[in-house]
């Protein structure tokens, strides 16, 4: 069986980005005079920006807008994306072989469009992708398989010959569930890597184990 489509994760699979959602809230909030009193990763995993805005509000007294907050937020990442994230090793050389083999390329990310285009195009590896897909636009998270069935469609190939990338247990778990070949993609920061092994049709403990794919990759 050959790999003709392939919809591609960026944070933590293709851009080793993580630790920049591990530390925004901190940084932000001492970006603008406060201390942080508590680990704010935990705080804010659960809600939008809009919430963690508020939050600074209430909990910190920060005087300054949701508005002029959430804009204070973004500049810091676009920042980061634009200037700092790096590719993991070997992602484009996994990109270039299946680019080679023909295989058709999309993203499905949680992170903004336009970080996601910074990040690719000055890490030089946008022109590998036919279109981004991102959960916001989609209407859905990567609990449900909305936006890899959208991904899927954009690509036009079979789902037994799509292969979704992921780091992350919940999006590797739905993706499997909804019948695509599944390649889990180690990351430092996704602890649940023994089920991730278990759940995937491939598990690459770094990008550069082009060996495992290549039953997939001959024409």
């Amino acid at each position: 069986m050959r790999i003709r489509g392939a919809v591609f994760d960026v944070d933590g699979t293709l851009l080793d980005s993580m630790r920049v959602w591990d530390t925004i809230g901190e940084d932000y909030l001492r970006s603008i005079g406060y201390e942080p009193k508590e680990n704010l990763k935990e705080v804010f995993k659960n809600m939008s920006l809009s919430q963690a805005a508020l939050y600074y509000q209430t909990k910190y007294g920060v005087t300054l807008s949701v508005d002029e907050i959430m804009a204070g937020v973004n500049a810091m990442l676009e920042h980061f994306y634009r200037f700092e994230a790096l590719l993991k090793p070997g992602a484009k050389g996994l990109l270039t072989r299946l680019w080679e083999s023909g295989a058709k390329l999309c993203v499905a990310t949680a992170t903004d469009r336009h970080l996601v285009e910074a990040a690719l195009l000055r890490t030089g590896v946008w022109s590998f992708f036919g279109e981004i897909f991102t959960c916001d636009e989609v209407g859905h998270g990567k609990d449900e398989p909305h936006i890899f069935e959208t991904a899927l469609r954009f690509l036009g190939t079979a789902k037994s010959e799509t292969v979704v990338f992921d780091d992350a247990l919940h999006a590797v778990r739905t993706a499997k569930k909804a019948g695509f070949l599944v390649a889990g993609v180690y990351d430092s920061h996704e602890k649940a890597q023994d089920e991730i092994r278990r759940l995937a049709d491939i598990y690459l403990e770094d990008l550069t184990r082009l060996d495992k794919l290549r039953k997939y990759l001959s024409v």
